[in-house]
């Protein structure tokens, strides 16, 4: 089997999936408890969130656990604009955002608050200039995704930080899901305000992720009862999650260098064979995230693409599953000029450190296999 979505998920480590059982066989009361059992959860909980804050270069207090990024994203967009919305009702984000932050935009915007979408160039990138134009007195959140999941973009977060240092108003908001080994920790830039991460994207467990915030920004809760993390995300911590979602960072941020290095010699590998056809055309920036490479071969539908590739026990994706919009909402390639013919074609390969040039070369015979296939039929 070759495993190349890991955009979509990735593979728990042993060492994380061990701290996950572990923890709740041994620390399975509610750290809201007040017996022992309880205590021994929470000491726990927040042994773990110290962990996790040195590792992102935050404070404890900074750091809220979730279910992961879709909730991190809904949190962070609906809390400002229920925490800001007698200062302003205008809001602003890229148009090639994933769709928790999308969906979250278009609900508000039925209540009445506006939404201004950044353009992008061919490579999927942010204007600054358009982005200074359209920040007005009213507006109280910029949200921008820092790797986009679909093509690998790098948004340029901190040159939009620098720019907003002069709009001290904005909440910054950085979907982070797909950068945590692929860059340095963006926590770290003084002028990100709130970020979001997933564990499940970098080897940890389904069902927990991150809302950093930080000090003196507000946001309004979401989820409201019991008072949990600090008053601000009401419900009983999931704190096997949280345990082995600290060992999955510690790992990932120990080995980002290696795996780094791994991920940009696979995926050249792949990208010099694929550009050798000319009815293949790649959509991802060279200088994009090293483990994202988005692909289309002209007239051979995406998710007919994905199953000829399963039936060789080798798994990549669409982009429609994270990207499927209702009309007049932003589209990551079609944002970037490429045509409905195309996009309609396209697949991802999302690599991890674990992938080997092995892999590479199997892939691309199984390709070439394909190509005559389908050349053959059309």
């Amino acid at each position: 089997m070759i495993y190349f979505d890991n955009s979509a998920t990735t593979k728990m480590y042993p060492e994380a999936l061990d701290t996950y059982r572990k923890v709740n066989e041994q620390f399975f009361g509610n750290p809201s408890s007040l017996h022992r059992l309880g205590n021994e959860a929470d000491a726990l909980l927040q042994q773990s969130r110290k962990q996790i804050a040195h590792l992102l270069g935050a404070q404890p207090d900074e750091i809220f656990f979730t279910s992961g990024g879709t909730e991190s994203d809904n949190w962070a967009i609906k809390g400002t604009a229920m925490e800001k919305f007698a200062a302003g009702k205008h809001m602003i984000a890229s148009s090639v955002e994933h769709p928790a932050v999308t969906k979250s935009l278009e609900q508000l915007e039925k209540l009445g608050f506006e939404i201004s979408y950044l353009p992008v160039d061919a490579n999927g990138i942010v204007s600054l200039d358009e982005l200074e134009k359209v920040i007005r007195k009213d507006t109280i959140l910029l949200s921008v995704m820092a790797i986009n999941n679909e093509v690998g973009s790098i948004q340029p977060i901190e040159a939009i930080g620098e720019l907003l240092e002069n709009y001290p108003w904005v909440h910054f908001h950085v979907d982070a899901v797909q950068a945590v080994g692929e860059c340095e920790p963006l926590i770290r830039h003084p002028r990100v305000d709130l970020l979001s991460l997933s564990a499940h994207k970098f080897n940890g467990p389904k069902g927990v992720g991150i809302l950093y915030k930080k000090h003196g920004k507000r946001i309004a809760p979401l989820l409201t009862g019991g008072g949990q993390e600090s008053g601000m995300r009401s419900t009983t911590e999931n704190v096997g999650g949280v345990a082995a979602m600290a060992k999955a960072l510690r790992i990932t941020l120990e080995g980002s260098e290696s795996s780094r290095k791994q991920e940009r010699l696979v995926r050249s590998k792949l990208a010099a064979a694929l550009s050798e056809y000319e009815d293949v055309r790649i959509f991802s920036p060279e200088d994009g995230a090293g483990h994202i490479l988005c692909f289309a071969m002209k007239g051979v539908r995406g998710e007919v693409m994905v199953h000829a590739f399963e039936s060789m026990d080798i798994f990549i994706s669409t982009t429609s599953a994270c990207s499927s919009r209702k009309k007049g909402t932003p589209y990551t390639l079609g944002s970037m000029g490429v045509p409905v013919s195309w996009s309609q074609c396209a697949v991802r390969i999302s690599l991890s450190g674990e992938n080997t040039e092995s892999e590479a070369e199997a892939f691309i015979e199984h390709f070439r296999t394909l190509h005559e296939q389908f050349q053959k039929i059309q």
